[in-house]
């Protein structure tokens, strides 16, 4: 799971920029619209929903913002247009990459990912080529502080799976089906929790390369750029000397 947990910390730190938090607001908004429209506006008959509405909150995306998405999924021909697509490929090294993307205009975007997973020396795949090699799996993170001992053992009390501690944040694992029930115990209990999503863990990582590594890292970067990808998923195992001089250049461009 270290090859997740690493990605998301990149990109956990790449999305508090305020540059970028634009881009965020627009892809937690069309979760929740793709999430009302296909099981109604009522977040208690939704786990869907209720799931895309809590993480917006913890990305600080204001309510109306959360309603008007909401409303978009009755309100017209905006929201069904939006087209969901699972794209697989292989990145530099050989790497599994995973998309999960939104969009109005299926061939633009198609072309679009395509171009950029060719221009990075990477290639897209047939549907079920990388599937396979990741876990559905429940995700919560927190900050550790100074009681990531106690955490993990709060967490493990609450139900999760596994629990990893990693760059100052304990990772919690859950069934899917039991992502909100160890949040709310978690919560009951007084902690804060960072982030909660349903997400895709690697069963097995590949160790990449200095030059294969940095090579991903611009893929995937470049693939987390394009509103339409919702979310980027991979098995890579980055060096972590490539990781820290990544973060270095992000935390400064």
């Amino acid at each position: 799971m270290s090859g997740h947990s690493k990605w998301a910390q990149i990109k956990r730190q790449k999305s508090v920029a305020d540059a970028r938090r634009g881009q965020l607001f627009t892809k937690l908004a069309r979760e929740i619209t793709i999430a009302a429209r296909d099981g109604g506006s009522d977040p208690e008959a939704n786990p869907r929903l209720r799931l895309a509405i809590q993480r917006a909150r913890d990305n600080n995306m204001p309510a109306e913002n959360i309603e008007r998405a909401i409303k978009r999924a009755t309100g017209g021909t905006e929201a069904a247009s939006l087209t969901e697509i699972t794209l697989e490929g292989y990145g530099p090294g050989g790497a599994a990459i995973l998309l999960q993307v939104v969009t109005d205009n299926r061939n633009r975007t198609l072309a679009e990912i395509r171009s950029i997973f060719t221009r990075n020396n990477a290639s897209l795949g047939e549907s079920g080529c990388v599937t396979w090699l990741f876990d559905h799996k429940g995700v919560i993170s927190i900050e550790a502080g100074d009681n990531a001992e106690e955490l993990a053992l709060l967490a493990i009390d609450a139900g999760a799976d596994d629990v990893k501690v990693e760059d100052n944040f304990v990772q919690i694992y859950t069934k899917p089906d039991d992502l909100e029930s160890v949040r709310k115990e978690l919560e009951g209990k007084g902690v804060k929790i960072t982030s909660a999503e349903l997400s895709l863990i690697p069963q097995n990582l590949v160790k990449l390369d200095e030059k294969s590594a940095l090579q991903n890292l611009k893929l995937l970067d470049r693939l987390e750029e394009l509103d339409e990808v919702q979310h980027v998923f991979t098995n890579a195992d980055f060096p972590e000397e490539v990781i820290e001089s990544y973060r270095s250049k992000a935390a400064i461009s």
